[in-house]
Formats: C-alpha cells, sequence, structure tokens
C-alpha cells in the first residue's frame, strides 16, 4: 500500500514526495487509517519507526478540510524533549509546506517572549515540552477550549523524566471530546494505567518488540577504566570518515571526552544537559550537516533524534538498561543503511552486558585491539582489580579523607596493625567473653573477674544489663585538697564572707592564681 491510498490532499501528498517517501512503514500502515477516522491510537514501535509522519499527516489533512470549532490550537503534540520537540515542529513545516496553518514548538532554555507571541498571535498546531507549556498555561498564554487531537509522543521518555504529574495536569485542562494519540516504545505499567484514563476505545497498534535494527551489528571491547579514551581515539580512528554518536552516562563526562577529542584533532561536538538550547542546537545542527563528525552526547539524544546516514554508536559508558541499550544503537543502521555498535565495557558491566544479551537473545562479539590486552569477562570469580587492602568506593577509588588511605581491614580479622603494633578489634562469637586490659574501663555491672587477672571480663552483648551504681571515677579522680586526719570539724555552715571594694594599689591574693596581682580598676572586689 501507498500513500496515494490514503487520499491525502494534494499539496500533502506533493510533499511527501519531495521528501522522498514512497512506501509507508508498518507504524505508519497501520496506525493512520484509525488517525484519519478520528479514533484513539494507543501505537507501540521504537524510535526511528516512522511515528512522526504517523500523526502529523493526519492532522495536516484534517486542518485543511474540516473548519475549526472556534478560537485556540487544534492539535497539541507534547514531547519530553527539546530536541525532539524541535524535530516534530520540523516535520509538520515539512510536510505542510504549502498548507495555511500556524505552528510554534515551546521548550525551556530559551525566552518566553517569542513564543508568548506567537501564542497569542493564534495558532494551530502547538509542539511543546510540558514544563514550559504549563508554564504559558499558568500565566494565560495558551487555552485549548476547542482541542480536537492531543498527541502524547514518548511516553515512556516522559514516564522515566518525571513529567507524569505534568501530563495529568495538562490532560485536566483540555477538552474530554477530543482525540487522543499516545505513542511509546515501551508499555510499563503507569504508562498502561495512563492510557486506560485518557484513551476511549484506542485502536493498538503494536509493530513488534522492541528490538534493534537489523542492519546493526554489536562488539564490545572489554577494556580497563583507565584506558577507555586511548580505546576510543582508536576505534575513532578505525571509523574514517562516517559520523560517530559516543554516548555517555552523566553530563560532566561528556563535556570533558568531548574536551579530549578537540584536542586530539577530531571535529567533536557535544549535547548534554548543561547546554543552551542555542548551544545544543547548533551542535546538533552541525552534526548533521557534517561540520562535526563526532557527537557526544547523554542520553538525551537516544531517543527521537533522526541523523541520517550514522556510521557508528560507541557507547564509552554502558546503559543502565538494555532497552536504553536498544534506543542508543536505534541512532544507526537507518534507511537500509548498515551500522555498528561498539560498547567499551569493564569487569563492573559484566551482570549489563549478560542482561543485554538476554535482552538480545543472542551473545555479543567480543573484540579487542592491538596494545589493549582484554581481561576474560566469562571466567567466573575474576576479580575486579588486583587484590587491595584499601577500601574501595563503587568507582574503584581509595576514599579521600578519613583515615587517610590506613589499609582496610574486617573486624573479625584478628592481625595486628602495622602501624602501632597492637591487635585489631575483632568481634566476639556468641557467648565469649573478652578481657578488657583497660583498668578505667571496668564496669560494674554485668561483670565477672577472671581470678589472678587484675581486670574484669564481660560478654560482649553491646549493653550494660544494669546502670552504673558506684562512682569509682571519683576515687581515681585526685582530691582538689588532701584528706585532714583529726578531729572531726565543725559541720555548721561558715559564716559569710565579707566582700568589700579594693582600693588604689592595694595587693590582694587572687585564689585564682598562683601569684599576688596588685589592683587596678578592672579588680572591683576580693575576698578577706
Amino acid at each position: 500500500m501507498s500513500f496515494a491510498s490514503y487520499a491525502f490532499p494534494d499539496k500533502i501528498m506533493s510533499n511527501i514526495n519531495d521528501m522522498g517517501y514512497t512506501m509507508p512503514t508498518p507504524i505508519q500502515a497501520a496506525a493512520m487509517p484509525a488517525v484519519l477516522e478520528g479514533r484513539d491510537v494507543m501505537g507501540l514501535a521504537q524510535t526511528g519507526t516512522g511515528k512522526t509522519a504517523a500523526f502529523v499527516l493526519p492532522i495536516l489533512t484534517a486542518i485543511m478540510n474540516r473548519p475549526p470549532k472556534g478560537p485556540g490550537p487544534r492539535a497539541l503534540i507534547v514531547a519530553p524533549t527539546r530536541e525532539l520537540a524541535e524535530q516534530i515542529h520540523q516535520a509538520v513545516r515539512e510536510m505542510g509546506k504549502g498548507v495555511r496553518f500556524r505552528s510554534v514548538v515551546i521548550y525551556g532554555g530559551v525566552g518566553m517572549y517569542p513564543q508568548t507571541r506567537a501564542l497569542r498571535q493564534g495558532v494551530d498546531i502547538v509542539v511543546a515540552c510540558p514544563g514550559r507549556l504549563l508554564d504559558h498555561m499558568g500565566q494565560g498564554n495558551v487555552r485549548f477550549p476547542h482541542l480536537e487531537t492531543l498527541v502524547l509522543d514518548e511516553a515512556d521518555h516522559m514516564f522515566d523524566m518525571g513529567f507524569l504529574p505534568d501530563i495529568r495536569k495538562i490532560l485536566s485542562q483540555v477538552p474530554a471530546s477530543r482525540q487522543t494519540l499516545l505513542f511509546s516504545a515501551t508499555m510499563p505499567d503507569s504508562i498502561r494505567g495512563l492510557a486506560n484514563d485518557i484513551l476511549r476505545d484506542p485502536e493498538v497498534v503494536n509493530v513488534g518488540r522492541l528490538n534493534p535494527p537489523a542492519m546493526v551489528s554489536h562488539a564490545v571491547y572489554p577494556v580497563e577504566s583507565s584506558r577507555k579514551t586511548p580505546m576510543l581515539l582508536a576505534l575513532l580512528g578505525q571509523a574514517g570518515k562516517s559520523s560517530v554518536i559516543v554516548f555517555t552516562r552523566t553530563k560532566h563526562r561528556a563535556k570533558n571526552l568531548a574536551v579530549a577529542l578537540r584536542e586530539s584533532g577530531h571535529r567533536a561536538a557535544c549535547i548534554q544537559g548543561n547546554l543552551s538550547q542555542s548551544q545544543r542546537q547548533q551542535a546538533m545542527d552541525g552534526f548533521r550537516k557534517g561540520t562535526y563528525q563526532v557527537l557526544v552526547a547523554t542520553d538525551i539524544a537516544a531517543r527521537g533524534i533522526d541523523v541520517s546516514k550514522v556510521g557508528h554508536v560507541i557507547n564509552y559508558d554502558i546503559p543502565d538498561t538494555p532497552e536504553a541499550y536498544i534506543h542508543r544503537i536505534g541512532r544507526t543502521g537507518r534507511a537500509e543503511c548498515e551500522g555498528a555498535a561498539h560498547t567499551l565495557i569493564t569487569m563492573e558491566d559484566r551482570s549489563m552486558v549478560r542482561a543485554i544479551e538476554g535482552r538480545l537473545g543472542k551473545r555479543l562479539d567480543r573484540q579487542s585491539l592491538p596494545g589493549f590486552p582484554a581481561p576474560d569477562l566469562d571466567r567466573p570469580g575474576l576479580p575486579s582489580s588486583p587484590a587491595s587492602p584499601y577500601r574501595q568506593d563503587r568507582t574503584g577509588r581509595r576514599p579521600s579523607g578519613g583515615s587517610g588511605g590506613r589499609p582496610f581491614q574486617s573486624r573479625s580479622d584478628s592481625r595486628t596493625d602495622s602501624r602501632s603494633g597492637r591487635p585489631e578489634r575483632r568481634s566476639p562469637a556468641q557467648g565469649e567473653y573478652r578481657v578488657d586490659a583497660r583498668p578505667e574501663s571496668r564496669e560494674a555491672t554485668g561483670q565477672r573477674t577472671e581470678p589472678g587477672s587484675g581486670y574484669r571480663a564481660e560478654p560482649r552483648s553491646g549493653y550494660r544489663s544494669e546502670p552504673r551504681t558506684d562512682d569509682r571515677s571519683a576515687d581515681r579522680r585526685p582530691s582538689a585538697q588532701p584528706a585532714r586526719s583529726g578531729p572531726a570539724q565543725d559541720s555548721r555552715p561558715a559564716p559569710a564572707r565579707e566582700r568589700r571594694p579594693v582600693r588604689q594599689g592595694e595587693i590582694r591574693v587572687d585564689p585564682r592564681a598562683d601569684r599576688p596581682v596588685r589592683s587596678a580598676t578592672a579588680v572591683k572586689t576580693f575576698l578577706d
């Protein structure tokens, strides 16, 4: 079935031909008939399958064929990221070239005034990210009293980013009598519950399980963490002139890695959350046009970014889930072109490698490069690094501060500390008694004395069974005055001593000092 069988208007068909589309993709062929009929649709398909055209073409057709019901936007398309929103808006403009309508894209990171002006002038299609859209709705810049079609694209990704409460706020301010289109790559329970709440008798379109592109080859490269960057440079040398996307786990690593690649002579750009929207757009445009050969990105670019002819995807950091792995490598192998996915892995990544292999249903090819000895990841029980007496954190680094790098020993170990020569403290076994070699720390209760030892032994129960009843600490403390021997002293209270001001030049003995102090203006009184 070709696009001509859907009876699109002539202007839209002309734009489809100009864009080089001949046959609809599976998601387009399955979803467009129901969307053209005005039914709700829940589409399940991975990124890069043509979901955008599946809802943009019917929306443009409805704008051309039906008059508006009233003032306000006729279609609202919600996307999770700025890049995806910009891409959808660009597709709307290309597919609707020559059609009389107005559209605007709304997202954060840029000024609100141009968006506010466009909204108040009147638009037919709004493409927006949830956060900035709610800002405009709260300020009264846009209302949707006559909304006809609501599209939620990449719904599972919006849930992962925490946008589900914002989506429900948006849904509460749009008409209930509308057409709702929900597209998602996966269907977690939260998205399924949302679909049950907002869709009415939907047409469920499932083009198959989330699988990687068939034209992509997979390979993993075992390497030590400290040698990841040199191996990346070696892989980029083998990539030739083809475009490469390098994925990292954090924003700071993406920034530092892009700087390192530029210093090594590569035309590299970076896209991550700390950049302004103009900087992110400049990096994406430069990568599309070929100004930059390498794009270093976080997972912000893993979904919905349509960059054709990407030859290689390199996972500098392995993703957190098998689904994220599939989304990453989906940037290559598009339009029936071959692609390659390379993943740098360390010993700590073995469990995720097995999870990805289980998701793909096949074993990933282990490869190595000359000069980079690869550890055997398949040998069970292999330590992640040479044995070290130092406590290490999750990143494998020694902790800073604290004991200053003192070798860590288990509490149950009875070895001797090499610095002090004293035996290490250990946890006693159940019912075991220990000998406390510190006389000043004897307990008053719950203890027994070992014959001839002079010390007390106590069970290590963790707490004393009774509160302290005596005060031996007072016996050990040196007395302030020596005890007097002789007849008992009078127990009657001594009379109060007279106080009088100190005269100028008079010498007094300060009981708190060890020598006489000559009176001055600062000394007021003394004791007779």
